[in-house]
């Protein structure tokens, strides 16, 4: 078993995965570190046997998927708009508006939308405090904000959004109906999943049709990042 990942470890990885890694950006993300570690000795956020690996297996398994997300139109004045279903703790989602904000791919172009999508009330309660900690507010009007729904996606409007993630939420049977709600055939779902992601796509394959890539995960080799596009019902 490999050693944990240290916040450093994870600052050198960052680079691998985007430009720009800025001061003001690592500080959030230890923010968000600090106030999730604060919050979990009272309610469980997270795994308590991924906690002492919080940086590779929440952090970096997160950060993972930004250089996935669509590139920047800076000639559109449609918000880019990102579903994060099943937030929980904040992963992927957060991280990914975290890395956003002081990253010259989106600020000055299209405005990015995060929304945390998180039934439970009492997690939704943390994404608040843990986004104020790091620096969004409720009316934040910069290029990058973040909106928590304390919602089932299932009960949400049907809207289009660009990106859809979903981590460690419910196989892709039961994900992909609640996903479609969100999506065209231009809609990017971003879905990490583990050893079973195949037996996953086998299953899902007899009600739907989509197109398939798959990553190697680089915060678990056993892990496999499914990036699925034209979803549709068969």
């Amino acid at each position: 078993m490999s050693e944990p990942l240290t916040a450093e470890g994870f600052a050198a990885a960052l680079p691998d995965l985007m430009e720009n890694v800025s001061r003001e950006t690592l500080q959030s993300l230890q923010a968000y570190a600090d106030i999730l570690i604060a919050w979990q000795a009272r309610m469980n956020l997270v795994g308590p046997s991924t906690l002492p690996d919080l940086w590779r297996r929440h952090f970096l398994d997160s950060a993972q998927l930004y250089m996935l997300l669509p590139d920047n139109d800076r000639h559109s004045e449609r918000k880019l708009k990102i579903f994060d279903l099943g937030s929980g703790a904040g992963f992927p989602g957060l991280v990914l508006a975290i890395l956003a904000r002081h990253d010259m791919r989106y600020p000055g172009g299209r405005k990015l939308r995060v929304n945390l999508i998180e039934s439970d009330r009492k997690k939704a309660a943390f994404l608040a405090e843990a986004a104020r900690a790091v620096g969004f507010t409720a009316d934040d009007t910069s290029n990058t904000a973040i909106r928590i729904r304390a919602q089932r996606a299932e009960v949400i409007e049907p809207q289009i959004a660009d990106v859809i993630t979903a981590r460690a939420l419910a196989p892709l049977d039961k994900l992909l109906p609640w996903m479609a709600r969100f999506a065209d055939d231009k809609t990017i779902l971003l879905i990490p999943k583990g050893e079973q992601a195949e037996a996953e796509l086998q299953s899902a394959a007899k009600d739907w049709k989509m197109k398939i890539d798959r990553l190697q995960s680089r915060s678990d080799a056993r892990g496999t990042i499914l990036v699925l596009t034209q979803l549709a019902k068969k």
